[in-house]
């Protein structure tokens, strides 16, 4: 598989939908109050890998909110993200595992429970700290507002590993599962 195919960003995407036709906004809003106000996780696939995998849940394409963006990470046994940096801030809700972070060359370690926030144009990189044992993040953030405004700058400093982390050659993201609440 090629570097390409594992990294979501390649593709084709929709940051700010069209608020488009007459000058009011009833048959907006009238779309908008039909949305569905909840999401079937089992209905949504997870994207990426072999290291990090992400589950986006909201975003501006799916036509129930314009400002924000909600995904799940999950993080194979020492997997790690690609070293990325964007405008917008991103908060990580750690729901199950241990990690860390790199921000800006400094290291912060999480555990389940702790939140990580990633500030305005870090360079960052996310990483599992456990070699066998996978680790997931409810990440929220508002990147759709911050590329509305023209905020441009995202960039990757370094791709996605291609192969799993030693350790991680047999994992397989639990997209599956029906019990939701992960212990340690």
């Amino acid at each position: 598989m090629s570097q390409e195919a594992l990294y979501h960003s390649k593709k084709d995407r929709v940051f700010v939908r069209a608020i488009a036709g007459a000058y009011n906004l009833k048959d907006e809003l009238a779309r908008l109050r039909a949305q569905p106000r909840v999401r079937r996780a089992s209905e949504i696939k997870f994207v990426d890998g072999p290291q990090a995998y992400s589950r986006h849940y909201v975003e501006p394409k799916d036509g129930i909110t314009q400002t924000f963006h909600l995904h799940l990470e999950e993080y194979g046994p020492g997997g790690k993200s690609q070293k990325h940096g964007h405008v917008n801030e991103a908060a990580f809700y750690i729901l199950d595992g241990k990690g860390y972070e790199v921000h800006d060359g400094v290291r912060y370690d999480w555990s389940a429970g702790d939140i990580a926030i990633v500030h305005n144009n870090c360079v960052h990189q996310h990483f599992n700290a456990d070699a066998a044992k996978p680790a997931r993040a409810l990440v929220i953030k508002t990147k759709p507002m911050y590329l509305f405004m023209n905020m441009l700058f995202q960039y990757q400093v370094e791709p996605r590993e291609p192969g799993p982390a030693p350790g991680g050659e047999n994992f397989v993201v639990r997209s599956e599962e029906t019990n939701f609440n992960h212990a340690e």
